[in-house]
């Protein structure tokens, strides 16, 4: 049996390894890259170091207003989805290339296999909660990493086709335990680890000048892997590296080095998704600069903390351990392999 997966976002190439790794030998498995992300160490790196097989397809997206770039993708995956005629589409997460996988889907009348289903932020602001509730409600399948995915999608009447099935992310994270070092050493000294690229942190530089001064002001050095989006907002608004000099500034890492850097690291400040599960994992305690997060168990389980508007407490709430940490928190590391076998028997039918 023939599905397309579609992928173009950093986050979705780390679930697409784990998930391309289970199809082998039972599903031929068609890739789409939108390049939705285009940044080499955030894309390319994925099929160099992990091995992944080339995409099928490079679209070469890019970035864009939302509409544009939602619509462009549209354009293109439908042609290849006529020319190719698979009998489903896996979805990621919550991405505009999510979205327009799932809108091409619905439209064709293909069924939609949603890998990350059920997470709300609550955030109608966000993007990214506008595209994964859209991607919700199309789905066939849904395919939960928690029961508390489980229980959102009920409240909005969700309840056929759905099954808890652990994190993708966290298989990867495992096989990086067993197959790579991540213990090499990265730094001299005690550091805390720092990704931020939202929008909401980002695109005013006052607001980004703000989380860069608390930044520079904490009692351990600090080591930031600089996104595309923040570097250029710091480039235009004359923010110079030399104006912090407790953070040294890095380039995005390769998912690995990546993994390497949190291993390594006293804690991790971060905005972003991903990162916060990937960090409990390795049990590294997380403050998140967010209203809010899909991960809420973190949060439950202390080994996350949110904080926002004001950032006074950063350097403590960092400190705070958790008593203890929760190795079964979103599945075992075989949800890939899980998510095969039911997209397979619902096919068969």
């Amino acid at each position: 049996m023939k599905i397309i997966a579609i992928v173009g976002a950093r986050p979705q190439f780390i679930k697409h390894f784990s998930f391309e790794k289970a199809c082998k030998n039972k599903i031929d498995l068609i890739t789409i890259h939108t390049g939705q992300h285009y940044d080499a160490n955030m894309s390319d790196i994925f099929f160099h170091q992990l091995g992944m097989n080339k995409p099928n397809y490079m679209l070469n997206i890019g970035s864009g207003k939302h509409g544009e770039q939602t619509a462009r993708m549209m354009i293109e995956i439908e042609n290849i989805v006529e020319d190719e005629n698979p009998e489903g589409i896996v979805i990621y997460g919550d991405t505009n290339s999510s979205l327009s996988g799932a809108l091409v889907a619905a439209k064709l009348s293909l069924p939609i296999f949603h890998i990350e289903a059920g997470l709300r932020s609550f955030n109608r602001e966000m993007p990214e909660e506008i595209n994964r509730v859209l991607v919700d409600h199309l789905s066939s399948i849904l395919f939960t990493p928690s029961n508390l995915a489980l229980i959102n999608l009920g409240k909005e009447g969700i309840f056929d086709g759905v099954h808890t099935v652990g994190d993708i992310m966290k298989d990867l994270v495992l096989y990086a335990q067993k197959e790579y070092l991540m213990n090499q050493k990265v730094a001299d000294e005690k550091y805390y680890y720092v990704t931020i690229h939202r929008p909401y942190n980002t695109d005013d530089p006052q607001r980004l000048g703000y989380v860069l001064k608390k930044l520079n002001s904490l009692d351990n050095k600090i080591i930031m892997s600089l996104h595309p989006r923040t570097k250029s907002i710091m480039q235009k608004h004359n923010m110079h590296h030399d104006l912090f000099s407790n953070i040294s500034f890095i380039e995005p890492q390769s998912y690995f080095a990546n993994l390497t850097y949190l291993n390594q690291c006293a804690g991790l400040i971060t905005d972003s998704g991903g990162m916060q599960k990937e960090a409990y994992w390795l049990q590294k305690k997380c403050v998140t600069i967010r209203k809010e997060t899909e991960w809420a168990e973190t949060i439950e389980l202390k080994g996350n903390e949110l904080i926002f508007k004001n950032l006074n407490k950063l350097g403590s709430l960092i400190s705070l351990q958790p008593k203890a940490w929760d190795n079964t928190l979103y599945g075992d590391g075989n949800s890939g392999q899980l998510m095969v076998d039911i997209i397979m028997e619902n096919l068969n039918k």
